[in-house]
């Protein structure tokens, strides 16, 4: 497919890094394959974060089409620019159609990005995540890839202002090794072993994170900070929920 957008909104972006000098820490890109489709499962903490896993898949020349809510394509900025890199509307009413052009693209030879919590985490763990990603590597055989992000929500993430001219922030990119799931394979231990593979990373990420203050909101509560626990989170997400039927 033609790549009219998705370089120059590369370089654009890696412009800007510089400009607000991030500081990017990533481990493990080689496990992203130079060739040949594959799943990357990223946890999801900040609004910003398909950026971010797309820059970890760059050491293997990969450009990432993520999964993503219908209404960030209906929006008149980020709208055209989404269907200019080649991402994938995802209809959560009606997601079969979404699942579909996924299949076609990984049987095509893409990379496909999923952030399988669904929503963002509002405390910094890893929520519990849906399979749809498993199934979509075991239906076309190819492999499953873990990543963890971390200091990504330091910039904007979910009831937090945002805070993009902030400069010098560590941003943490960990991918590790991948999975071959193959039809017949449990579901239920394949989502959990990529849930504590991605767990596993991101605690990685946060115990080597060159800032590890305590007491302040972008920390996750075990190890200090004050952002919600994971059982507080699940309890606004569940009030989010039921305003939104309102």
């Amino acid at each position: 497919m033609a790549e009219i957008v998705y370089p120059p909104v590369i370089a654009t972006a890696r412009t800007l890094f510089r400009i607000m000098d991030y500081r990017f820490h990533m481990e493990g890109t080689e496990h992203i394959p130079r060739s040949g489709g594959a799943v990357l499962v990223s946890n999801h903490i900040s609004y910003l974060d398909f950026i971010f896993a797309g820059l970890g898949a760059l050491p293997s020349k990969r450009l990432v089409r993520f999964m993503a809510k219908e209404e960030v394509f209906k929006h008149r900025i980020s709208g055209p620019l989404m269907r200019g890199m080649h991402h994938i509307p995802v209809d959560r009413g009606a997601g079969a159609g979404s699942y579909a052009t996924a299949l076609r693209m990984l049987k095509a030879g893409e990379v496909i990005g999923v952030f399988a919590e669904a929503t963002i985490s509002r405390s910094f763990t890893v929520k519990d995540i849906k399979n749809g990603a498993i199934r979509m590597a075991q239906a076309t055989k190819v492999p499953l890839i873990p990543m963890a992000l971390w200091g990504s929500q330091r910039l904007w993430t979910k009831g937090r202002p945002k805070q993009l001219t902030q400069r010098h922030v560590p941003i943490t990119i960990l991918v590790g090794e991948p999975l071959y799931p193959k039809r017949g394979d449990d579901m239920g231990e394949l989502t959990s072993e990529l849930h504590t593979r991605v767990s596993g990373l991101l605690d990685r990420a946060q115990r080597t994170y060159p800032e590890i203050p305590q007491g302040v909101w972008w920390q996750p509560a075990h190890l200090g900070g004050t952002a919600p626990t994971p059982e507080e989170a699940a309890a606004m997400d569940a009030a989010e929920a039921e305003r939104r039927k309102d």
